[in-house]
Formats: structure tokens, sequence, C-alpha cells
């Protein structure tokens, strides 16, 4: 808010100005009507000197400015009392809200129907508070059964690494054959713990750092023709096979490391839930100031409440703790949180036993600080 301006007053706050404005109107031309009518009914009576009343009413007369004044006085704090003693009220019932509302639970605030306005304002921030802590709850419960998923699954891999190595070394008259076999599986195994580390790590860093953008004009054509090529021998074990229709020679400003993470995380994510044998389909082309990347595999249906979450930190499609599909659940929260900062956006959809995600990114995306 601007120092110089003044800040507005509410509707409740102008309603109960108005209100106190017109009592104090209302009830002073009542008065003046009331003194005006009282000495035309005194001025029809013939009055005796010895009367009492008659001398309270000379007196009266005699001091008329005074008790006229003192009279206005009386029933102006009369008044003003009321009135502060209202608003008085309703801050009580504030604080109360106040508190409820530090403390949210199901319980609706209740608010007198003067401050129905701020009763609902106040409803919508209690259930936004639940909403929230209730994700809070929830994401961190998942990823602390992740750490444990992840952290159990850490040792089956050690193991095996171990136990491989340690027969190579107590059986140095081994075939070659033989040492082969055992070398891959180790290092197989030693691959799968760097994985596993690499989650713990992605884990780490999406948690206590804020991704920035260093952007700088890459050729995006030929960078996604590089990782699809990179991912050949990936899909090869699972008998996958790429389908791609790239326009050539499409340059855009991103930070190519980070988009080169979107995509990283988006082709594993389809292998991980591809049939086996089937094919991966990856277009990418151009929309005037805009590129358009889609990546289809073919694969089992996410039902849609699964896939309205799947971008969520720590939200895994397999909630079995799956050594070989089951990522950190980082993958695709980061991929959206890449996107947004270049100013893109990304979704996805299921049906048919297809998964499709759309990628859309800006050609020049600005340096965010």
């Amino acid at each position: 808010m601007n120092n110089n301006q003044k800040p507005r007053h509410s509707q409740l706050s102008r309603q109960i100005l108005l209100q106190y404005l017109l009592s104090i109107a209302g009830t002073g031309i009542l008065y003046i009507l009331l003194v005006f009518l009282l000495w035309l009914i005194s001025r029809s009576f013939v009055w005796q000197p010895w009367d009492p009343l008659y001398q309270l009413l000379q007196w009266v007369k005699d001091n008329f400015i005074l008790v006229f004044t003192g009279t206005l006085i009386v029933i102006w704090a009369v008044i003003t009392y009321l009135f502060i003693k209202r608003p008085l009220r309703y801050l009580d019932r504030m604080i109360e809200a106040a508190k409820q509302l530090a403390a949210p639970n199901e319980q609706e605030i209740l608010l007198p129907k003067a401050m129905k306005t701020v009763q609902d304002e106040m409803n919508l921030v209690r259930e936004q508070a639940l909403r929230n802590a209730y994700a809070a709850r929830e994401a961190e419960q998942r990823k602390n059964d992740l750490i444990v998923y992840l952290a159990h699954d850490l040792k089956t891999p050690l193991t095996s690494v171990i136990g491989y190595l340690n027969l190579l070394q107590d059986e140095p008259q081994i075939s070659p054959e033989l040492r082969a076999r055992y070398t891959g599986i180790a290092l197989d195994k030693a691959l799968r713990l760097e994985e596993l580390i690499n989650d713990f790590f992605d884990i780490t860093r999406f948690n206590l750092t804020t991704l920035t953008l260093e952007p700088e004009r890459i050729n995006f054509s030929r960078m996604l023709e590089q990782v699809t090529c990179e991912f050949q021998p990936i899909l090869a074990e699972k008998g996958l096979e790429w389908e791609t229709v790239i326009q050539p020679d499409i340059s855009i400003l991103c930070d190519p490391d980070k988009i080169e993470r979107v995509l990283d995380n988006l082709i594993r994510n389809a292998v991980n839930y591809s049939y086996p044998d089937s094919k991966i389909f990856l277009s990418m082309y151009s929309l005037g100031e805009q590129i358009e990347i889609d990546l289809k595999n073919k694969g089992k249906t996410i039902p849609p409440e699964k896939l309205s979450r799947i971008f969520e930190q720590f939200y895994r499609l397999d909630s079995s703790r799956s050594s070989k599909t089951g990522g950190s659940g980082l993958g695709l929260a980061i991929a959206k949180e890449i996107v947004t900062l270049h100013g893109g956006s990304i979704r996805a959809e299921s049906e048919n036993e297809s998964v499709c995600f759309q990628v859309v990114l800006p050609k020049n995306c600005q340096k965010i600080v």
C-alpha cells in the first residue's frame, strides 16, 4: 500500500458510522421537537406560583441554555456509549475468530449477521488453510515413506555388489566367462545404487534450493535428436522403438541443461511405464513464438484421480516400492517446475491404454534472477 494512500473503511465500519451520525441527528431533532411540544403544552395551563411543577418549569426557563445543552450532552454520551459498545463486541468476536483461524479445524467460524461478509472471507481462509495443511501432511508422509523405501532398497544392490566382488576376490581361478558375468552383475547393481543415491540428492536439492535459469540459444531440433539417440540402448532393453517427427532447425533461448533434464525425466517415465515391444512417439514443431513437444507411449491407462496428481512432489503412479519402476517421485514435479520457470506449460493425458505428455515452451525465455 502506498504510504500516502489513506486506508479505505470497510463496509461494516461505514455502516456503523452512518448509523451513529443518523442516530445523533435524529435524536437531536426529536429532542428539539419534544422540547417545543412541552413548551406548547405548558402554555395551555394556568399555573399558580406555589405549584412545584411551575417552579421547576420556571427554573428550567431561567436556565434554559444550560439545561438544553446538558441534556443534549447526556443524550450524545448515551448514544456514543451504545455505538462504541457495539464495535467492541464485534472486536471480541473477531479476536475469537482469529484464534480459531490460527488453529483451523472443521468448526465453521460464526460472526454476527452484520459481519456476514467478513465471516465468509474468514471461512474461505480457514478452508484453504485446512487444505494446505492436509496437502503438506500428505506430501511429508509420501516423502518419509519414500525415504524409508529408498533406504531399504539401498541395501539390496549394495549387498549384491559386495557379494560378487567377494566372489571375484575369493575365487581368482574362475573362468573368464564367469568373471565377466560377475563383473557385469556387480556393475548393474552399482549403477542402480547410483540411481538411488541420486534420488536422495534430488530430494534434498528440491526441498532446499530454488531452481534458476541460465539461458542460451540452442538448436533444439538437434538436442532432441541427440537425446533420442542416447536413449536408444535403454529402449532396446525393453524392445521399444522410437517414432519421431522433429521439425528441423528450430532454435530457442532456454537453459539447455534443465530442458535436457525435463526431456530425460519424461522419456524415462515413458520407458518405465510402456508396454514391452511397443513404440514411443516423439514430435516437436513450431507454433509461432512457441514450440510444442508431444511424448506418447503405449501403457496402462492412468485413472483421472492419479492423472490430476501426477506432477505432485513425491507422488508415484506405482504405489509399490518396485526398484525397477518406482523412482523418487520427483521427476515429473521437477520437470513441471523447470517448464514453468521457462514460461511454458506441461500437461498429461491418458486414455485407451496410452499416455501423452505435452510440453509448450516459448522460443525466447527471459532469465529469472
